[in-house]
């Protein structure tokens, strides 16, 4: 717990006190979302995304992140970065739970060629994919993913030194506040 920032443990305290499903929080996130326009949308579609996966509905998850990255391209604004990243990590969970590892490799590889965003940048990437991943023994995938993230993650590059060498000694980092940005 000591290596999350205090926003994520204040945030953890809240969610402790006042829990909600994450089929709720999707429910308002998608309630939230009808008759935003194309470019609001855009903004609110990884958010839409992970939160579908973290539900276990798994193809309104599919679907967000296929839409998150089809408009990637169209939205090009700052947002651009959390597309690619986003909505590739979701698709690669999508296709790991569907039993397909190699899919799921690649995807968490393209995930890792974003170009960056100011959250990116500062918090770093979202580690649910890389982890579970790891879990299967994708080591090879997961340090190449890692090698891409220093491109955009200046701020952790001491993190993923760390991680490289957990993984590289066979273990699975603690990613810490990184599988819930």
């Amino acid at each position: 717990m000591a290596e999350l920032t205090s926003a994520t443990q204040r945030l953890l305290a809240m969610q402790r006190k006042f829990p909600r499903s994450k089929g709720q929080e999707l429910a308002d996130l998608e309630q939230d979302s009808i008759g935003m326009n194309a470019m609001e949308r855009c903004f609110v579609l990884p958010s839409l995304a992970k939160t579908a996966w973290a539900a276990g509905a798994i193809d309104k998850a599919r679907n967000y992140a296929e839409d998150l990255l089809s408009g990637a391209e169209t939205h090009r604004e700052w947002n651009y970065g959390n597309a690619i990243h986003d909505g590739n990590m979701v698709l690669g969970l999508v296709a790991l739970h569907g039993g397909n590892i190699a899919q799921a490799s690649s995807l968490l590889i393209e995930s890792g060629k974003t170009t960056g965003s100011p959250q990116l940048n500062s918090f770093g990437p979202n580690m649910t994919l890389a982890n579970a991943l790891l879990q299967k023994g994708e080591k090879d995938a997961v340090l190449k993913y890692f090698s891409l993230c220093r491109a955009f993650w200046k701020m952790g590059s001491a993190k993923l030194d760390e991680w490289s060498a957990t993984v590289r000694g066979g273990g699975i980092p603690s990613f810490g506040g990184n599988l819930l940005y």
